[in-house]
Formats: structure tokens, C-alpha cells, sequence
């Protein structure tokens, strides 16, 4: 085999697993179609300036698309123009999607998504992160890309036997995953949302097998530890005196997560039961969230499109997998992180960010963004090399600035291969 095929750091040559396209029966695509034309839909009134979520003329022009215009056959060969791959890690089922890299010595590198993200999220950057010189790259940058989709989201669907799953398991499984299963003997990690934090233990837990990690933002792995997991202000009020736009700003940033938080760690099963019927249901649930965190100005088409925004929702709806996509949140409280060694930094492998205007924090602009998250006390975490920030984008990164991500990622790793 050439060397431009070979996966850095694997004992043998060949991947050692049989692809296999996914594939929806026609069965659950009439079944969803039945669905969608009996929804029953609420009033609404009221609701023009989206005060009370989501609103309803919207997402009726959604559904009604999602019936008669949008095909998911045409999204599934898209995405099985991938590798697709279901594999057994230690007694869950793991689909991952992988793209083979093309240069002298690709990186084998693992993406891992968060919610309500899919797998999916990832497909603007796979092909210039395996091949970089098709896009005008160092074909040195080359990385062996491995897409999974978490235990409980998408295709790596059922899952009875794990009712606990949460960030940190997750980061054990995907290292049997890359070194006992599929052979490499150092490899890179990547992640943004619950996927950064899974990175996060990767480097925590791994770091002497990791050649470094990427991540979006850089929380503390502890973050959904203690009594009010699910409080982003911590339990604190605003405080006082405080200049009326940062209070306003502080408000904005409460309302956009408060209710996802909330009900993710405290009632995700309850929540589940109506979301697990209705299509419509579950999709107004997720498409608040990518409107709401995305840099769309307004317009949630220049982010995502109708036919986006779908293929996503189909990936949560066909494999059932709402409830133990959500319970991620609740078991990373219920089951607190705990730490694999009490050296400094927490995360010692060495650590690129990237950070996004939309998501600066109240009062912080994103000119002294970096120097804001140096002097932080999250900054201690991490044994960051590669801090960067950029003023467009918002929560899905690697879907609305790819390119930003892709030479952000590139940098942290080109001292470390």
C-alpha cells in the first residue's frame, strides 16, 4: 500500500474493518411521513417575536418541506460517499465515518460532535483535513479522519445496556476505539461542545498516547459537577451596578441555554416521551437550539439550510435516539467527572482552541477575547499552544467557518506529528 494511504502510528497497513453504507428502510420513511401529516399543532399566538420559542409559522413551512420537497435519499448517498463503519466497543455499538488521509504520513485524528449536533456537523472539514492538497494545502497536514457519532446519538444507536453514558466514558471507549480496535498506536483528537470535553479527557486521562488535541472553547471537565449542574450562572445573581448593556447581554446569554440545561439534566426521559412521538416535536426542540446558538444574524438559512437542517433531525429521528442523545447531560451530573491524576495542567496534552465572537463572554469583545480566557481560571486546564479567536461563527463551528477551523486545527498539530 502507498504510503499516502498508510495511517500514522497503525501496526500493519490495511484498516482493519469492512465499511458498511447506512442505509433507512422505506418502512420508517413512511412511518415519518404518517407522522408528519397528523401533527397536531399548538396555537401559537402571540409568539411573532419568538418570546415564548419557537415560532410556529416557521416550523410549519419546515415540516411541510420536510413532506413534500426534501429526500433523504439523496442526504444518505451523500453521506455514504464516506466510509460508514458499526463496530462493538466494549459492548456498545459505535458508527463512525472515516475519510482515509492522502500525504506522507496522515495523522490519524478522531472528531467527536455535541448536541444537538450529529456526526454530520463535521463533513466541511473531513476532505481538507484528509487531503489537504486537493485544497490547496501541505499534503504534510494529512490526517486518517475518524467522524464517530456518540454512544446513544445517530447510528450508534440502541442503547439499552449504557444508561449512564456521558463525556468522560465516552473518552475511554474512544481510546480502545483508536489504539485496541483499530490498531494506531498515537493518534489526535478533536471536539467541540459535549465532543470538547470528551477531548478534554482524552488529554487528560491519555495525553502520553495523544500527539495533542483541538478543541472549541475550553471548559473545565468539572462543569457539570455539584447540586446546580444545570445553572450556567452558578446559582449567582447579576450583579449589581453593572453597566445596563453587559446586564443585557448577561440576560441574553442565560436565556439562549438556561431551558436546554435545565431540562437536558433535570428531565431529559420526560421530555423524551413527547419528543420520541412527534417529528415535529422533536425537530422544534433541536432547531431552537440551531438557531439560537448559531452566528446566523437573523436568518437561520444563511447558516443551515431546509435541507441541513433535516438531514440533521433525520440522523436524531430514524435511530430513536432523543432521549439518549439528552440523558448526556444529566449523567454527566448524576455520574461526576472524576480526575485520572492530580498533575497541572488537568489536560497535559498539548491543547489548540478556537474561539468565536458570538459566544464572547458579557462585557468581552473579541479583540481581548484571548487574553480574557488566559487570564481565566479555566486557562489553568489546559496545556494550551494555540489560542485563537475569530468574530464570525457561532456554537457549530467546524459547520459555519470551516476553513478558520481547519487552519486552526492544522496549526496546533504541525509541531506535535
Amino acid at each position: 500500500m502507498p504510503a499516502s494511504q498508510k495511517g500514522a502510528g497503525r501496526r500493519g497497513s490495511s484498516f482493519p474493518l469492512l465499511p458498511t453504507p447506512i442505509h433507512v428502510s422505506d418502512e420508517q420513511l413512511s412511518d415519518l411521513r404518517t407522522r408528519l401529516k397528523l401533527t397536531r399543532w399548538p396555537l401559537d399566538a402571540g409568539n411573532d417575536d419568538w418570546y415564548y420559542g419557537v415560532k410556529r409559522t416557521y416550523l410549519e413551512e419546515l415540516v411541510d418541506y420536510w413532506l413534500h420537497v426534501y429526500d433523504w435519499r439523496n442526504a444518505e448517498a451523500a453521506i455514504n460517499r464516506y466510509e460508514q463503519y458499526q463496530v462493538n466497543v466494549d459492548g456498545v455499538p459505535v458508527h463512525f465515518m472515516r475519510k482515509a488521509g492522502v500525504g506522507p504520513n496522515p495523522v490519524p485524528l478522531i472528531l467527536t460532535h455535541g448536541w444537538p449536533w450529529t456526526f454530520w456537523h463535521w463533513s466541511k472539514v473531513i476532505d481538507p483535513l484528509a487531503d489537504p492538497a486537493a485544497f490547496g494545502g501541505d499534503p504534510a497536514d494529512a490526517f486518517d479522519v475518524i467522524v464517530p457519532s456518540l454512544p446513544g446519538f445517530g447510528f450508534s444507536t440502541p442503547l439499552p445496556n449504557n444508561p449512564d453514558m456521558n463525556f468522560w466514558k465516552v473518552a475511554d471507549l474512544w481510546h480502545t476505539l483508536m489504539t485496541r480496535i483499530l490498531g494506531y498506536e498515537k493518534y489526535a483528537a478533536g471536539g467541540c461542545d459535549i465532543g470538547a470535553l470528551v477531548a478534554g479527557q482524552l488529554g487528560h486521562k491519555y495525553a502520553d498516547e495523544l500527539y495533542a488535541i483541538h478543541i472549541g472553547s475550553a471548559q473545565k471537565l468539572s462543569m457539570f459537577n455539584g447540586d446546580r449542574g444545570w445553572d450556567l450562572s452558578g446559582g449567582y445573581p447579576i450583579p449589581e451596578g453593572i453597566p445596563e448593556d453587559i446586564r443585557a447581554r448577561i440576560i441574553t446569554l442565560d436565556r439562549r441555554f438556561a431551558a436546554h440545561l435545565a431540562a437536558h439534566v433535570l428531565g431529559p426521559s420526560t421530555l423524551a416521551y413527547g419528543l420520541s412521538d412527534s417529528p415535529a416535536g422533536m425537530l422544534a426542540w433541536m432547531f431552537e437550539r440551531w438557531v439560537k446558538w448559531s452566528d446566523n444574524g437573523g436568518d437561520i438559512e444563511r447558516v443551515f439550510s431546509k435541507d441541513d437542517l433535516l438531514t440533521h433531525a433525520m440522523i436524531f429521528w430514524v435511530n430513536n435516539a432523543i432521549e439518549t442523545s439528552m440523558r448526556f447531560y444529566a449523567n454527566a451530573n448524576r455520574y461526576p467527572w472524576t480526575p485520572a491524576h492530580d498533575r497541572w495542567p488537568v489536560v497535559e496534552a498539548p491543547t489548540g482552541i478556537t474561539l468565536v465572537g458570538y459566544e464572547n463572554p458579557p462585557g468581552v469583545s473579541t479583540e481581548n477575547r484571548v487574553q480574557h480566557f488566559l487570564s481565566s481560571d479555566r486557562a489553568a486546564w489546559y496545556n494550551h499552544v494555540n489560542v485563537t479567536v475569530h468574530e464570525r461563527g457561532g456554537h457549530f463551528i467546524p459547520w459555519e467557518i470551516p476553513d478558520n477551523w481547519v487552519d486552526d486545527l492544522r496549526r496546533t498539530f504541525r509541531s506535535y506529528r
